[in-house]
């Protein structure tokens, strides 16, 4: 007999959304560890800033495109491919996220970055506890805070050339706002993925997801507001 055919929906949510978060905090202590030992590692800090000066692009760019190819290709194909290789790849992209993360602690002091950490939990767990209790639909949400984040990200794209120092700080606030909206949103969304689960690997498999989707907010959040309340070197 299929256990999850007999299992209440309350019970089913709880265990799922479980597995979720940790899974999701698994990966922000991974994240975390791998930033601060890159940060603190000097053989990894001039691969990344030669001492000819500058960044190495090819490095940073390198990076940046892993993380985007992997979330695409973990995304699109994770149905097909095993609940192991979802759990490598999800690991993998924790890992490369902490490498790009890491000059954060070149930019920022430690007691700032310990302090807005705080925050962000403080105010992801708030919006991620309404998002999951909350009897209102929030898929009206998710149209606007999509179309609000292509736009944060045109403009952000606009500012790199313009260099505006107002509205850089505008950006940061209203990518505050947006993140906050979509922690609600997809805490909402991924607890509703749990009636869909008729497997143990689909268990898996959605949970790896629900947890990619809530990191995604979590760091987010974590750097615009470092942005905004971060004390610089």
């Amino acid at each position: 007999m299929n256990p999850f055919s007999i299992e209440s929906s309350s019970a089913k949510e709880a265990a799922f959304m479980n597995k979720v978060y940790a899974w999701m905090s698994g990966a922000l202590l991974i994240t975390g560890f791998v930033a601060w030992w890159a940060a603190t590692t000097p053989a990894f800090l001039q691969l990344l800033y030669p001492p000819q000066g500058g960044v190495n692009k090819l490095l940073f760019y390198g990076l940046i495109g892993a993380e985007l190819g992997l979330v695409f290709w973990l995304s699109s194909r994770i149905q097909s491919m095993t609940s192991e290789r979802a759990s490598l790849l999800f690991v993998v992209y924790a890992v490369l996220n902490g490498l790009t993360l890491s000059t954060i602690f070149l930019v920022y002091t430690a007691a700032s970055i310990s302090s807005v950490f705080f925050i962000t939990a403080g105010t992801f767990g708030a919006m991620s506890f309404y998002g999951y209790t909350t009897k209102k639909d929030l898929t009206s949400w998710g149209n606007l805070l999509f179309m609000a984040l292509i736009g944060l990200i045109i403009a952000t794209v606009v500012n790199f050339f313009l260099k505006s120092s107002m509205l850089y700080y505008i950006l940061n606030y209203v990518g505050v706002l947006i993140f906050v909206g979509l922690t609600a949103y997809d805490t909402q969304k991924v607890k509703r993925m749990a009636v869909q689960v008729n497997s143990e690997e689909e268990a898996k498999k959605g949970a790896i997801m629900g947890a990619l989707t809530l990191y995604l907010d979590f760091v987010n959040l974590f750097i615009y507001l470092l942005r905004l309340f971060g004390d610089r070197r």
